[in-house]
C-alpha cells in the first residue's frame, strides 16, 4: 500500500512571494493498476510526481510505503526509497548516447550498487529482442523509451513513476507504450503524469486531477478508503 498523506510543497524564491504548488494532497493507492495522474500547466501534477518519487522533498505531509513513513526521511532514506522500490520513466528517456541500449539498461542497477541481470530477458519483455548491442541514436523514439521502460523494470521496482512518457512520441508509437505500461500494471502500481486526458480515458484504471495544487477530481470515488 502506498499513501500520500497532507502533502505541500512551497517554494521559496529569492525575490518574489512564495509559491504554493502542492496545497494538501490525500492518497491512496493499491498494490497495481494504472493511474493517470492529470492537470494543466502549473497545476502541481509534476511536484506530485517528484515528490512522490522521493526526488524532492514536501514543506509538510508524508509519504507511507508498505507502513513506513517518510516524515523523519533523511538524505541516505530518500537514496534507499528511490533505488529499493521505484523505476522511473521520463519523456527524454535519459539515455547515455555513448552507451549501448543493453549498458543503459543495466545503468540503473549498477549506480546503486546492484549486479545487473537477465538483461536480455527485460529487452524482450518491453519488445527489443536483438537489439542489446544498438546505440540510442540507432533506435526509434518509441524504442528508446522502451530502454527506459526496461531500465526502470530491471530492478523490479514496487512502482513505476513515468512523467509525460508519451509526450515525444507520435500518437500510434504512444499508444503502443501506454499498452506496454498498462500490460505492466497488471501486476505493479504504475502512475504516470500526463496532459492528454484521451490516453488517460483509454488507458487508466483510474484518472486523479489536480488543479491550483489540490486534488478536484478522482475516479476512484473510494480509493482514499481501501
Amino acid at each position: 500500500m502506498f499513501e500520500v498523506k497532507n502533502l505541500k510543497k512551497t517554494y521559496y524564491p529569492k525575490k518574489g512571494v512564495p509559491v504554493e504548488a502542492l496545497k494538501g494532497v490525500d492518497l491512496r493507492f493499491g498494490e497495481c493498476g494504472l493511474v493517470f495522474i492529470l492537470g494543466k500547466s502549473g497545476s502541481g501534477k509534476s511536484t506530485l510526481l517528484h515528490l512522490m518519487g522521493g526526488l524532492d522533498t514536501p514543506t509538510e505531509g508524508e509519504l507511507v510505503l508498505n507502513g513506513v513513513s517518510s516524515k523523519n526521511f533523511k538524505a541516505a532514506d530518500y537514496d534507499n526509497y528511490r533505488g529499493e522500490y521505484l523505476g522511473f520513466v521520463f519523456q527524454e528517456y535519459n539515455l547515455l548516447p555513448e552507451f549501448t541500449v543493453e549498458e543503459n539498461v543495466a545503468l540503473g542497477l549498477e549506480l546503486i550498487g546492484r549486479k545487473a541481470e537477465n538483461v536480455e530477458g527485460m529487452l524482450s519483455l518491453v519488445g527489443l529482442e536483438g537489439m542489446a548491442k544498438r546505440k540510442p541514436m540507432e533506435l526509434s523514439g518509441g524504442q528508446r523509451q522502451r530502454v527506459a521502460i526496461a531500465r526502470a523494470l530491471l530492478k523490479d521496482p514496487q512502482i513505476i513513476f513515468a512523467d509525460e512518457p508519451t509526450g515525444a512520441l507520435d500518437e500510434e508509437t504512444g499508444k503502443s507504450i501506454l499498452t506496454l505500461l498498462k500490460e505492466l500494471s497488471e501486476k505493479k502500481l504504475v502512475i504516470v503524469v500526463t496532459h492528454d486526458r484521451e490516453f488517460a480515458e483509454t488507458f487508466g484504471d483510474r484518472i486523479i486531477e489536480l488543479a491550483d495544487g489540490k486534488v478536484v477530481s478522482d475516479t476512484e470515488e473510494h480509493g482514499n478508503e481501501e
